[in-house]
């Protein structure tokens, strides 16, 4: 018995050592080797490939202050956390990753809160006021989901809240959640890259002026070299030469990309040479075109005007390329308001607001990365576009369409705001869904393959090729979608998206940015944002029913489990131990 009881102690120990012995070497070799294991459904840890390759060849230190910190509900905790998560990640795949997480409400003198505020707004961050119910009423509270990143010398706001028109806020978190690594890594690169990609806005067929782009322009002057460039049939407007030791002459884009917005007048033949060559070489290109001319600036003055066929003698490109813009406007149930003056009352002008159907609310017309999870877009006056048969083997992707409640007019058209004194017969709205954005992506024939003299084919200087490198392009039937409205009455220019009237911020400058790193980047980074995170909330409606079950299965069952256990260990105990 004596001997046995030695034995049993002996093993013990014996199992004591061999496990601490296990727990140091499995210690030792953790910190040579490192790995994580994501087990996770839909993978919300494994970073993509591009960001692991952004990640390894940074030569210094990032640094993230987010100011996502201190007492608020649980869902913005629960985005805290998927942040700090993040970041850890990305802390895990290089050395050079920081962060922080700050409190700017943290003080309680009421002055230096609001100086702090007041640097974080210069910093081009903004808060989100929330009202919180407690037990003496309703109470408001700031909350900062906002972060900067500061690269050497340099330094980026970002806003990490995604909120979206008609959704819940659990889904906007979840959003904002599965938005994070596509935010972080852009904000990387555009920090860390040595030279930025150029982007131009073409000018001198009636676009869009600087004031009227001028949100979008600063923004893409964040991440671009945004310039403004005249054709002017010049054929070194958009491909440069330069010429070698031995005479040859090379040719390269100037661009990375342009965008051509609105124009009102047509393009010459030399224009359209120049810019089809331009694609030929690679080049890409954001199209926002009207194929129908209508402005609201027209019923200020009159209460009807006339939306008539636009040509910018673009038509034979976009066939060319794959697609048609078709002379018509959409008009949509499902659409923006707009503010109107109906009378006056004690001096003071009243205003009510009504929907306008000519200005369709668009939503994704695919699962395409460029419109994934963006808000409605509001469009003016927009056109449908169709994909046709081309010579050429070319992708051809709806981005944007309409309701499936759409009236199609074919221009001209008669608009008068007349039709906002009626009840609309939703009858009317019997079309489904027109396209009005096309990516089209591929190998390109050009317009003017065998069509050129030979003195141009065989020219050196010239360059000419009738089929494209791999590129894409993006093309939008409303010219409108990338203008920025002005605040009435001081005349500045408002965020692209915004309505001052209805104080709505729309989805357009997500969908430009978007479309823009889609034409300059690739799929590269905007695939980034494919990734999808479940929203696992629980059925309120079952826990009510089940309330005393779980209560039973939590509480009572493991409680009894331990009993019995240690019962059976006393018995197993006591019959080994007697004779």
């Amino acid at each position: 018995m004596k001997n046995e009881r030695k034995n049993i102690k002996r093993n013990q120990l014996l199992s004591f050592i061999i496990t601490l012995i296990i727990i140091v070497v499995v210690n030792v070799i953790g910190s040579f080797i490192y790995t994580r294991f994501d087990l996770t459904s839909e993978k919300r840890y494994t970073l993509s490939d591009t960001s692991k390759e952004i990640l390894k060849n940074l030569d210094d230190y990032v640094y993230f202050r987010v100011y996502l910190e201190g007492d608020f509900p649980a869902g913005f905790k629960k985005l805290r956390k998927e942040i700090k998560e993040m970041l850890d990640e990305f802390r895990a795949n290089s050395k050079f990753i920081d962060y922080e997480f700050i409190n700017p409400s943290e003080s309680n003198d009421a002055a230096e809160r609001n100086e702090t505020y007041k640097l974080l707004y210069q910093s081009g961050l903004n808060p989100t006021e929330l009202s919180i119910q407690t037990k003496d009423g309703t109470s408001q509270i700031v909350i900062w989901p906002c972060a900067l990143v500061s690269y050497q010398e340099k330094e980026l706001p970002l806003d990490l809240l995604d909120t979206q028109i008609g959704k819940s806020s659990e889904a906007a978190l979840n959003n904002s959640a599965q938005n994070l690594e596509y935010k972080f890594i852009s904000a990387i690169k555009d920090l860390s890259q040595r030279k930025k990609p150029s982007v131009a806005f073409i000018e001198g067929h009636g676009e869009l002026n600087e004031n009227e782009v001028y949100d979008i322009t600063q923004s893409l002057s964040k991440k671009y070299n945004v310039s403004r460039v005249t054709i002017d049939e010049k054929i070194t407007a958009l491909n440069g030469r330069t010429e070698n030791r031995d005479s040859s002459i090379v040719i390269n884009s100037n661009y990375d990309a342009i965008i051509i917005a609105k124009p009102t007048k047509p393009f010459s033949e030399k224009d359209k040479f120049i810019i089809d060559q331009y694609i030929m070489r690679g080049g890409k290109v954001l199209w926002l075109v009207d194929p129908v001319f209508a402005a609201m600036d027209s019923l200020q003055s009159s209460e009807s005007t006339m939306g008539n066929t636009l040509n910018v003698n673009l038509d034979d490109m976009f066939f060319k390329y794959g697609v048609r813009l078709n002379p018509n406007l959409l008009l949509d149930y499902n659409s923006a308001a707009i503010a109107l003056r109906t009378g006056q009352m004690g001096g003071q002008a009243q205003i009510e607001y009504f929907r306008w159907y000519y200005f369709p609310l668009l939503n994704a017309a695919s699962n395409n990365n460029i419109v994934k999870n963006i808000n409605p877009i509001k469009a003016d006056f927009v056109s449908s576009i169709d994909p046709v048969i081309s010579n050429s083997d070319i992708q051809k992707i709806p981005l944007l369409k309409t309701s499936d409640y759409t009236k199609i007019s074919t221009a001209p058209v008669f608009i008068s705001l007349s039709m906002l004194r009626q009840n609309p017969d939703k009858r009317m709205f019997s079309q489904k869904g027109q396209n009005v954005a096309y990516l089209l992506k591929g190998e390109f024939e050009s317009l003017y393959a065998n069509r050129m003299t030979s003195g141009i084919t065989d020219s050196e200087e010239i360059g000419f090729m009738s089929s494209s490198e791999p590129t894409a392009m993006i093309v939008v039937a409303d010219g409108d979608m990338i203008r920025n409205q002005f605040h009435i009455p001081k005349g500045y220019p408002l965020p692209l998206g915004f309505d001052q009237y209805t104080q709505i911020t729309y989805g357009n400058k997500e969908f430009i940015e978007n479309a823009v790193s889609y034409l300059v980047d690739g799929e590269g980074l905007i695939g980034v944002r494919s990734k999808e995170l479940k929203i696992r909330l629980l059925d309120m409606n079952k826990v009510n029913d089940n309330t005393l079950l779980w209560q039973v299965v939590n509480v009572v069952l493991p409680s009894a489990l331990v009993i019995i256990l240690g019962l059976i260990l006393a018995l197993i105990r006591k019959k080994k131990f007697t004779k």
